[in-house]
């Protein structure tokens, strides 16, 4: 068990490092869109795309960096107001609604990138790229998302971690 957290705990601080590289570099490519724009007076063919492309890829990869370090905007006045029993059972529940969805959106989105590749879908810009490539962020990043739901439900299931991430003891015996 120990084993398979730590892997997924890996395989999500990847993906953040991934994400942040995408990012980085979309910045640099803007960078280099504006100069060859406004100083060279040329236009521009695949810039437009690949800071589109790399942008949402780097929000899809960096998803499950983001749940393993609780990065997400959380609203925790119910957990709060919940004594430690039924915040035990909150976070139960939604983790578990949320790998389904996860699950889902990632078996969904991965029959949607094997339609592009079988496709040979292309994108409608000058560029012409392969769409199969940005969309396998989706597949990717929520494959990992699912993983990384299932790793935190583990470790909440065999008391690894608390409810919420809220260090407040438990006092019902949870």
């Amino acid at each position: 068990m120990n084993f398979m957290i730590k892997a997924v705990r890996g395989l999500s601080l990847l993906c953040g490092i991934v994400a942040a590289a995408l990012t980085a570099t979309a910045v640099v490519v803007v960078c280099q869109m504006v100069f060859v724009r406004f100083v060279l007076n040329q236009n521009t063919i695949w810039q437009t795309d690949f800071v589109t492309f790399s942008l949402v890829g780097a929000t899809f990869i960096g998803a499950p960096y983001v749940l393993m370090t609780r990065g997400h905007v959380a609203v925790d006045v119910l957990p709060l107001a919940l004594g430690a029993r039924g915040r035990w059972w909150l976070a139960i529940v939604a983790a578990t609604l949320s790998l389904a969805f996860t699950a889902i959106a990632t078996v969904l989105t991965a029959m949607f990138w094997m339609e592009a590749w079988e496709n040979r879908w292309v994108s409608e810009s000058m560029w012409r790229v392969r769409m199969w490539i940005p969309y396998a962020a989706m597949p990717i990043g929520l494959g990992i998302l699912t993983l990384q739901y299932v790793a935190d439900l583990a470790e909440l299931l065999t008391g690894r971690s608390r409810p919420f991430g809220l260090e407040a003891p438990l006092e019902d015996g949870i």
